[in-house]
């Protein structure tokens, strides 16, 4: 039923993607490409032959444009040029401990970059649908058991999650200034804004992330090293979110004035746990593996907890979870052992466990 629903949503219309060679991304690109949608990317480079933008064939399943989110003008033409439905913008510097390294491009990509986007919308004479991606890393952390809600204060600790704070102050003032739903008619633009957990799945080879640290010890046969054994996060599969992206559109199309605002996607709280479960999850599933808790004073600072109330997304959008964490470990696990395996089939077996989430 949800297949048939966003298929009539997005099936022959046109959606600009941003980040379609990244790993979330290319998650997108194929939900998308599957619904029958028009697809035009625009995103770096992809970094590796083993990057699921390559490995799914993600130039042949949309116009790839391989430009930078800073190069304004390049931006404003391809998105004018296709006339777009709907912009999902999911490209972003995306790492945190990458942001203490580079922290102004993380600042110019993630904000400067939105604002890009944001007015090349602006030039957009006809009705166009867009969500922002931002992260659940934009509140104000204080650390404690409560789950953030939406209207919560917005802040940041670490330049990544600054960058996005300021993100979120940068599509306001647009929202405000410039898609006022008030003047709606007179723009036709719905803004929209969701905020996703840590995400995982298959094809995520990111630098000082869990699951591909996992994935690449396990495949070498070494032991995983994990620096914050007791940090909880919103885990969650990639595809939860992207559903969600996808459901806030179909919604946002249709009634603009009510959806023009921010959603959490996150896990049940129950799937809210601390890296040490979460690896011990990834062993059972993958049948061996051993981890050893590498502490080191000096690393750079990283929230210990952090949690999502989702229930404005469940109540207003009708989306909610499918898997737990279990399930969703194990899907991700099953991924990386079919590319172990059998690496020319990855992209029949990403599509085919998109159809079967579709169908749980």
């Amino acid at each position: 039923m949800m297949y048939k629903n966003l298929q009539k949503t997005y099936q022959g219309k046109k959606v600009f993607l941003t980040g379609q060679t990244g790993f979330k991304g290319a998650w997108m690109l194929k939900t998308l490409s599957l619904l029958g949608a028009e697809i035009k990317g625009y995103a770096l480079e992809p970094q590796t032959q083993n990057d699921l933008f390559c490995l799914i064939q993600g130039d042949k399943i949309c116009d790839s444009v391989i430009a930078d989110l800073r190069d304004k003008k390049r931006l404003e033409k391809e998105i004018i040029d296709f006339q777009p439905d709907f912009i999902f913008h999911l490209a972003a510097q995306p790492l945190v401990r990458l942001s203490y390294e580079i922290p102004a491009e993380t600042f110019e990509v993630n904000v400067i970059g939105t604002a890009n986007v944001l007015d090349s919308v602006r030039l957009l004479e006809k009705k166009c649908d867009v969500v922002l991606i931002t992260t659940d890393k934009v509140y104000h952390n204080n650390e404690w058991l409560y789950p953030y809600r939406e209207n919560d204060r917005i802040g940041g600790y670490d330049p990544y999650s600054a960058s996005k704070a300021c993100t979120e102050l940068v599509i306001d003032s647009y929202r405000n200034s410039f898609f006022n739903i008030k003047k709606y008619n007179s723009h036709q633009k719905g803004i929209a804004v969701a905020r996703a957990g840590n995400v995982i799945g298959g094809g995520d080879w990111s630098k000082d992330r869990l699951i591909p640290d996992i994935a690449k010890a396990f495949t070498d046969n070494k032991d995983v090293l994990i620096r914050n054994p007791k940090s909880v996060r919103p885990w969650q599969h990639v595809l939860e979110p992207i559903i969600g992206y996808l459901l806030l559109g179909v919604n946002l199309s249709e009634n603009p004035l009510q959806f023009s605002q921010a959603y959490n996607f996150g896990p049940h709280l129950s799937d809210a746990l601390p890296v040490e479960d979460m690896l011990k999850l990834a062993i059972q599933s993958w049948g061996k593996g051993n981890y050893t808790v590498e502490v080191d004073e000096n690393q750079p600072h990283e929230a210990g907890l952090l949690k999502l109330d989702i229930s404005k997304s469940i109540n207003e959008l009708k989306w909610q979870p499918k898997m737990n964490a279990q399930q969703a470990v194990g899907m991700t696990m099953d991924w990386y052992i079919e590319f172990n395996s059998n690496k020319h089939n990855i992209a029949d077996f990403t599509s085919e466990q998109i159809k079967a989430f579709f169908n749980e």
